[in-house]
């Protein structure tokens, strides 16, 4: 309980502070609540001021859509969303007026239920006198704003422009904005004509899954399928997909020493063999890790300079022109192109190297060109400028290709690791994943793979997905994004609430047998999703 005696000998209402911190923001909120209503006039007039502090600063958090954390919840365990809605939350709490505030994707991770009680506390920020600045790629977020800053056109060397702004009815009439395409409805992410149908012999079962807020749930994964996991923020998809089945087939398929939650039995994994967690940790934690390297493109890169007339006149192999080993990398930066400096007290940074300007080779290995360009100048090119140079070469434009076709034509071939997005990081991974021979038998677990993503990214996305499912793989995806789970074969929502309230399936099906329930709060936003309007 980390406190003394004597701190935990003083009670309210018969409870002590610390089984005050296991209840969640909604029981505080009510138990307060009781408190004030039992309270005689003169114990009234000493807690009045205090109750009125608790009550303004619980309802701030359960209007951010937090009332399923608890009270005493370690910081460290709360995802990003939750952290910036957190702070959110305290500064509605401020009052403060003539602030400039700026939010980015505040949507993270928030069910449609949520994101409406989200923008009404944006809205309530502005109108206390305070400016709101949004980075946002949610639908309602953009035509709930008063004015919106369109860039683009497209992404990395292709964006940088601003296309639009003014209000969303102006951002719609502007024909260069993909974004206002989307929002008229012009472009748009189709409902799939057909789904996939599930097999009844070859389902992954789990039973009695009962991990953190999860009542002893029995779910069935359909194989071969494109399944969402679905539900309001808290209801136990991440324990239930994430902590529970990945871990355990990890354990199966893997031979990964992992832990899953507590559950009774699992059947199925004889149709399976192999299980991918595709999240958004990064690819490596070093300038040297790069989206060329991880797909494994800097092989047949090397293999084709160490191949050149040139190379063979002096001698070089393909370790010349890997930046990790000695011989042709610049040796002041060790091939980095970078230099560490270590901050004491403040996280380390990178200044270019002196020596090599960036470049990560030494003048010899530099004067090895092929088209004119050294191996350093093919690491600065943009993945589409490289799809495109060595389109004559398929075993290094294959894999620029996979990694145009998962929206990234915009990196830099040798971009470092440190400076990729979460999203980036899990589409770099993806890209790898299609590059690779599939066995058709292989289950991948995503969790909110569209976060930070744009509607034409999503477009981009869901086909890639779709493939690697019409290969015989199943896709389970935990996910949001409508435009997500109408396209799904079959989608498992969780709830009805978040916290204690939620941990049980609500609905499994289709997205349209989701949409009749009555009870489902994903049904009811997914209805108008499927009729062609989110």
């Amino acid at each position: 309980k980390r406190l003394r005696p004597e701190a935990l000998a003083v009670k309210v209402l018969g409870q002590d502070i610390t089984e005050y911190g296991n209840y969640s923001i909604k029981q505080a909120e009510e138990k307060f609540r009781e408190l004030g209503e039992n309270l005689s006039p003169k114990d009234m007039e000493i807690a009045e001021r205090i109750l009125k502090e608790i009550y303004d600063r619980l309802s701030f958090l359960n209007a951010v859509g937090l009332e399923y954390l608890t009270l005493g919840r370690a910081s460290g365990s709360l995802s990003g969303g939750e952290s910036q809605r957190i702070r959110l939350a305290s500064q509605i709490g401020s009052g403060l007026t003539g602030v400039l505030y700026v939010l980015d994707e505040p949507s993270i991770g928030l069910h449609q239920r949520d994101n409406s009680r989200l923008l009404e506390t944006l809205q309530n920020l502005r109108d206390l006198g305070n400016t709101v600045i949004v980075v946002e790629h949610d639908e309602d977020a953009i035509l709930t704003a008063d004015y919106v800053v369109d860039i683009g056109p497209l992404a990395g060397i292709h964006g940088g422009e601003i296309i639009a702004a003014g209000t969303p009815a102006k951002i719609m009439k502007t024909r260069k904005s993909l974004t206002g395409q989307y929002l008229t409805g012009k472009k748009k992410i189709e409902v799939p004509k057909h789904r996939r149908q599930p097999n009844p012999k070859k389902m992954l079962k789990i039973m009695g899954a009962s991990g953190n807020n999860l009542k002893n749930v029995d779910a069935e994964f359909p194989l071969g399928l494109f399944i969402c996991v679905t539900g309001v923020s808290g209801s136990g998809k991440s324990t239930l997909t994430v902590e529970t089945l990945y871990k355990i087939a990890a354990r199966r398929l893997n031979n990964a020493n992992m832990i899953a939650m507590p559950h009774e039995d699992v059947h199925g994994f004889e149709h399976l063999d192999k299980v991918i967690d595709i999240d958004q940790s990064p690819i490596g934690r070093t300038p040297r890790s790069n989206p060329a390297t991880y797909t494994g493109a800097f092989t047949p890169i090397r293999d084709w300079f160490a191949g050149l007339p040139e190379s063979g006149v002096r001698g070089y192999k393909p370790g010349r022109f890997s930046f990790n080993v000695k011989g042709g990398r610049c040796e002041h930066c060790q091939g980095g192109g970078v230099i560490k400096i270590e901050m004491h007290f403040l996280p380390d940074i990178y200044v270019e190297c002196e020596k090599c300007k960036g470049q990560r080779y030494n003048r010899e290995t530099l004067e090895i060109k092929f088209k004119g360009k050294s191996i350093a100048d093919v690491l600065a090119m943009s993945i589409d400028e490289a799809a495109e140079f060595f389109k004559a070469v398929p075993s290094i434009r294959d894999k620029m290709v996979t990694l145009q076709r998962v929206g990234l034509g915009y990196l830099q071939v040798g971009q470092q690791a440190t400076t990729l997005s979460g999203g980036e990081a899990q589409r770099v991974k993806l890209a790898k994943e299609l590059s690779k021979r599939a066995t058709g038998r292989t289950l991948y677990i995503l969790d909110e793979p569209t976060t930070g993503l744009h509607f034409e990214d999503v477009n981009k996305l869901m086909t890639v997905l779709q493939e690697l499912v019409e290969g015989g793989n199943t896709m389970i995806v935990i996910e949001h994004n409508l435009d997500v789970i109408k396209t799904a074969d079959w989608v498992i929502d969780l709830g009805p609430e978040g916290g204690d309230d939620g941990g049980e399936i609500v609905a499994t099906g289709t997205p349209e047998d989701i949409a009749k329930v009555k009870t489902s709060w994903t049904g009811k936003y997914l209805a108008p999703a499927l009729k062609g309007r989110n």
